[in-house]
């Protein structure tokens, strides 16, 4: 656990990522993703790729894979003699299927990480209060929640179709302070991303972020944060050591 001297005395509420954060959700991403690209008749993307994906909503994670399926030389070449291979051409199919299947095993290749119902219930206890704020479906984000039994702890869940714009927009965090009754500066913001970094940092929030999630492939120690802990357990005595 490294913690900067960014103040963490006032918090009084919380708002927790999904993916990354709470539950290790690669595994539902690639089993989707899999049968997505064979339902399209596109090579199985790289699970490498797919981790690295992650975190701005489902809409751009399609895009963006679809392009490097698109742009492999074993499918370039046959999109010379079919114009509909393109992303725009694809897009509705890849994400039509992508939802049916997402539907179909969301949770099931999904774990809990460790601490994270540590902290959940203490701060529950405390009657502190959280809100789920993710780039993913809120239909998805809802049900995994159920799923994990993890959904008791919020008192509101906001996904990448809640408002106009996803994270890392700071709209998303705004309206969750909104909901919540709490003022940014005292919201505080966990996440796995510089993503979730970069909202709060233009909302005003304090953020800490855990060192296991996805991170674009990047070190998530190089992205500004009042705290980078390794578990989530570790969250309630960050902020009890914060305190005066």
């Amino acid at each position: 656990m490294t913690v900067t001297p960014t103040d963490l005395t006032q918090i009084e509420a919380v708002i927790f990522d999904l993916d990354g954060t709470m539950v290790h959700t690669l595994g539902d991403f690639q089993v989707a993703l899999h049968r997505t690209m064979a339902d399209l008749d596109l090579p199985p993307v790289s699970d490498a790729l797919i981790e690295q994906t992650i975190g701005k909503g489902s809409e751009h994670l399609i895009r963006t894979l679809l392009a490097h399926q698109i742009a492999r030389p074993e499918v370039k070449g046959l999109g010379r003699a079919c114009p509909a291979l393109s992303v725009d051409a694809l897009f509705e199919r890849a994400w039509l299927r992508y939802q049916h299947h997402y539907l179909q095993i969301n949770g099931q290749f999904a774990d809990v990480y460790p601490g994270v119902l540590a902290a959940l219930e203490a701060f529950f206890a405390q009657g502190l209060p959280m809100a789920c704020l993710t780039n993913k479906p809120l239909l998805f984000a809802k049900t995994l929640l159920k799923e994990k039994s993890l959904d008791h702890f919020f008192a509101h869940v906001f996904g990448g179709d809640s408002f106009e714009r996803k994270k890392p927009d700071p709209l998303p965090i705004l309206k969750t302070c909104e909901a919540l009754g709490t003022s940014v500066d005292r919201t505080l913001m966990v996440g796995d991303s510089s993503n979730d970094a970069q909202a709060a940092h233009a909302a005003g929030c304090p953020v800490v972020l855990v060192t296991y999630g996805y991170n674009h492939g990047q070190a998530v120690q190089e992205t500004p944060a009042a705290a980078w802990l390794d578990s989530l357990a570790q969250l309630p005595d960050c902020l009890r050591a914060a305190r005066p």
